[in-house]
């Protein structure tokens, strides 16, 4: 008869719980000691439902790896499910703190906020606290969360990552007495209540850039950019005339190649330019390139003078109007039309269009289309103020000025806004380490907590 297992003595289960002194990964206060996660928190895994048993609209959410984001588990585009009598284990209760197992977002994990039940899904684990007066549910979930780069180096698999709550088990976890748990968490929440106070007013200021870029462009093409200039130079305010599009200069279309003619493409040196390369106000490059061979046997223009491009027919026409300048040797494809300026700066012209972006998209959009398209005579025909010449120059060089001011600061807006980000960790990391001031030496070590 095979021997019975003895049970493992009080001291014998402490010692499997407590990390020895050589794996421990720093040196936290005396009255704290170093676990296993697995000594105070035990994994539950989702269960495999069947897809049949899926519905977009009624019962019970059911939470796949797709839900669980950054610190917060999403419900918006949860999928349902009318399936009943699941197991408790499967049952997501508000605080519990989920983990994507696998896939591209292998180790995020949030905490359930909401107070209605839910389902765990497979590939998605729930790590619980096994006892609440061992440990605190917040300092739990501010752990794992500062964690998430620990745990995807317990991953195995090649492009898609996973995780196991066997190898989580064994990660290591600082462990203080109940009552420094709670000061630590009040600490925590409290600075990131600060600097979630000051990240709220920093994405204020990043999102009012495109609002104040706007209202340098309405006084740049109203006339009041330049008002103190034209006083200056004796300029009067009714030298502003209007003009059509149509009337600044040659307008060319484009085409393309066959693709399926290599001699077209082969050593191409000229910029063959698609929707998809205005995605900058100066193209200096684009994703294919033409030879004079493939130029001459297609219906696109070669083109030397610099000029200004804009979409005429794509889906991104939907949400925005594309404007470029190009400035060396060039072709376009259909979809796309060059406008050569006679006497105008090309750059005002630019600043122009971009200016006027939502009344192009409002009036000069073709109907009945099902690819988004603009109506070239709409466009031809759209008027706009224009002013000498002296003084678009002017214009141009203040635009130039105030946007490089805009850019600068909301490129100093941005730094601030990942220092935020970086600040959190430090906070995090400096809270597991015991060096955020709240620990009291005279509190009672958590081993007499574990034992």
């Amino acid at each position: 008869m095979p021997k019975k297992k003895t049970a493992l003595t009080i001291e014998e289960r402490l010692q499997q719980a407590l990390v020895p002194a050589e794996e421990q990964p720093y040196e936290v206060p005396e009255n704290w000691v170093w676990v296993r996660l697995g000594a105070v928190c035990f994994f539950e895994n989702g269960y495999a439902f069947k897809s049949d048993k899926f519905s977009s609209e009624k019962g019970i959410p059911v939470i796949r790896i797709s839900n669980i984001k950054e610190n917060n588990v999403d419900l918006d585009d949860c999928i349902k499910t009318l399936e009943e009598n699941i197991d408790e284990k499967y049952i997501v209760h508000q605080g519990d703190l989920l983990i994507a197992m696998s896939g591209a977002t292998t180790g995020k994990n949030g905490v359930y906020m909401s107070a209605n039940i839910a389902y765990l899904n497979q590939r998605v684990g729930n790590i619980k606290v096994k006892n609440k007066e061992l440990l605190i549910e917040k300092f739990r979930n501010f752990y794992i969360a500062n964690m998430q780069n620990e745990i995807l180096n317990t991953a195995y698999g090649g492009a898609q990552p996973n995780i196991s709550s066997q190898k989580m088990s064994v990660m290591t976890f600082p462990l203080p007495p109940l009552s420094e748990q709670q000061r630590i968490v009040e600490r925590i929440e409290e600075l990131f209540a600060k600097l979630d106070e000051a990240k709220e007013r920093l994405q204020e200021v990043a999102e009012s850039f495109a609002v104040r870029k706007a209202a340098i462009l309405h006084k740049a093409f109203t006339g009041e950019l330049t008002q103190q200039w034209r006083r200056e130079n004796g300029v009067s305010d009714e030298s502003w005339e209007e003009k059509k599009l149509g009337e600044v200069g040659s307008w060319l279309g484009g085409g393309t190649p066959s693709t399926s003619r290599e001699e077209y493409w082969e050593n191409g040196n000229i910029l063959w330019i698609t929707s998809k390369d205005m995605k900058s106000a100066v193209i200096e490059d684009t994703l294919m390139k033409v030879n004079e061979i493939g130029v001459k046997n297609s219906s696109a223009n070669y083109i030397e003078k610099p000029a200004l491009l804009v979409v005429m027919r794509s889906g991104i026409l939907r949400r925005t109007f594309p404007v470029a300048m190009v400035k060396k040797p060039f072709t376009v494809n259909q979809d796309l039309k060059a406008i050569i300026p006679d006497k105008d700066d090309l750059e005002f012209l630019y600043w122009m269009l971009l200016s006027n972006e939502q009344r192009i998209l409002d009036t000069c959009m073709k109907n009945g289309t099902t690819v988004e398209s603009i109506n070239s005579n709409a466009l031809k025909n759209l008027t706009f103020k224009c002013p000498t010449l002296s003084e678009q120059h002017e214009i141009v060089r203040l635009i130039d000025d105030l946007l490089a001011r805009e850019r600068k600061a909301q490129q100093a807006t941005e730094q601030a806004l990942a220092s935020i980000d970086l600040m959190k960790k430090s906070i995090l990391a400096r809270a597991f380490r015991g060096e955020l001031g709240t620990n009291k030496a005279s509190e009672a070590s958590a081993l007499e907590l574990l034992r």
